[in-house]
């Protein structure tokens, strides 16, 4: 098996993690999902082979349309993202940037279709209550009622809660529902009337207020420019995504920003929601935050000026030991993109311990300057997606280097070493048209995956009819 991320590569720490107890399967959804824990005659990874009959984007114009986020509440999935019409079976639905379905075969399609009237970010549900949901982003209106970026929305009727506040100043990029809490992260700098919590804040599922749950103080943004003709006046922070933990209690949050709660915190920072108000943990890493320094003595954790917020998505391993990133960047800006092997975190995926101390990784693996835009983990797998062409591609930039392993979409990583997992024929497990899957989901019954209709994609796993959404069950004995 080959070791990737040779650079300052820690083999004891990758011993440490190989021998662990894993037993639970992957990814916490948002409250109200199915808990992702396996079931007697479930066994190994995902399979390869997408399921049949699941809802896709149509693409009516060469606009591309994107399911930005799934999460499952009871036994319906909710998608959301921005797109005018789905199918399924047959039929067309109208659908505007919000709809659900079955979560199992034959996946049928509801008649919820709030008419949003922009694009919808994510959303979220208040602990197992799926009589409503909870949707952020850029619109203006639901279903009629005028509305400003955040609105609570039933679920059989599709009308707007007129209890729960409607106004954000901006985009709402994240929600996640936790032990009486609504956490809202985004571009906003105020949320129904506070001012207090600019970029994330934590609302009364009931009133929309916020409850002070969330005081971080966040600021500051994660834009490196060398020449000063490179950079832009329009700048600000802003909160993208976040991940709960298996156990609950911790949160990882993702964005672009500098400071969090007056400490130096950048792109990525750990949450205890145990405490109250929550509190910022220790964890963090000099490989992306630059507290010890550059090169030649430190770290390259500053990638290309166009792309310098390169973490987009982090996942937790199913004992909450390791956290897994996914990132973009191309390449560290201080290293020539033809200097091989690569070095930082750039277009790569890599294991952290989740300690809450300054850490440094245990493994990293590389596309080769493509993109990675979603993790997700179970005991098994960490699968990883956006638009990469390679896997295993440490001495490669836009191209195949030696050894590399050609692998689109979707790639399935093995949790100890961080190689590329293989098939009985030697090829690689899985694979999806390179469409920027935005997010993924795992469940107890396997792994759904959001993504885009980008260049007219619609295929999973070498199958067609996969536009916007891909699920792999978990195979059965």
């Amino acid at each position: 098996m080959r070791l990737l991320g040779r650079w300052k590569f820690r083999r004891g720490a990758v011993a440490a993690l190989g021998a662990l107890a894993v037993s639970v399967a992957g990814y916490t959804a948002p409250a109200g999902a199915t808990p992702a824990t396996r079931t007697p005659d479930q066994t190994g990874s995902v399979s390869p082979t997408p399921a049949a009959g699941t809802p896709q984007l149509v693409q009516r114009t060469s606009t591309e349309q994107r399911i930005r986020q799934l999460v499952q509440c009871g036994g319906t999935m909710y998608a959301v993202g921005i797109f005018g019409e789905v199918a399924q079976d047959g039929n067309t639905y109208t659908r505007n940037n919000v709809f659900s379905f079955s979560a199992t075969a034959p996946f049928t399609m509801t008649s919820w279709a709030p008419d949003v009237s922009g694009r919808v970010n994510s959303i979220a549900f208040n602990g197992s209550d799926c009589s409503d949901a909870y949707i952020g982003g850029k619109f203006t209106s639901v279903s009629g009622t005028p509305v400003k970026n955040i609105a609570e929305v039933d679920t059989t009727t599709g009308a707007v809660d007129p209890a729960f506040g409607t106004s954000a100043s901006g985009a709402v990029d994240t929600l996640l529902g936790v032990a009486g809490h609504l956490l809202v992260g985004g571009q906003f700098t105020w949320i129904n009337g506070s001012h207090g919590d600019p970029y994330m804040a934590s609302v009364s599922p009931v009133t929309g207020k916020n409850d002070r749950f969330l005081q971080l103080g966040i600021s500051g943004y994660y834009h490196y420019c060398n020449y000063s003709d490179q950079c832009t006046n329009d700048v600000h922070s802003a909160i993208n995504n976040q991940q709960l933990s298996h156990g609950g209690t911790l949160d990882l949050v993702e964005g672009d920003f500098t400071s969090v709660s007056g400490l130096p915190r950048q792109q990525i920072f750990m949450l205890n929601l145990a405490t109250d108000p929550a509190t910022v943990t220790g964890w963090t890493s000099p490989e992306w935050d630059g507290s010890d320094g550059n090169l030649p003595q430190g770290y390259p954790y500053q990638c290309t000026i166009s792309e310098a917020y390169y973490i987009r998505s982090a996942a937790w391993s199913p004992d909450d030991s390791t956290v897994y990133i996914a990132t973009t960047g191309y390449n560290p800006w201080n290293v020539s993109a033809g200097s091989y092997p690569r070095i930082g975190l750039c277009d790569a995926a890599a294991a952290f311990p989740a300690t809450q101390t300054s850490v440094t990784h245990l493994w990293v693996e590389y596309t080769g300057c493509d993109s990675y835009y979603s993790v997700a983990a179970d005991d098994g797998t960490v699968y990883v997606a956006g638009h990469p062409r390679y896997a295993e591609n440490p001495d490669g930039c836009d191209g195949a280097g030696p050894g590399a392993i050609r692998d689109h979409g979707l790639q399935g990583l093995d949790p100890s070493s961080g190689s590329l997992e293989l098939n009985s024929a030697g090829k690689p497990m899985y694979r999806m048209a390179r469409a920027n899957a935005d997010d993924m989901l795992i469940t107890s019954a396997g792994l759904w995956i959001a993504s885009s209709n980008r260049y007219g994609a619609q295929a999973c796993g070498h199958s067609n009819g996969h536009s916007g959404i891909c699920f792999l069950r978990y195979h059965t004995s």
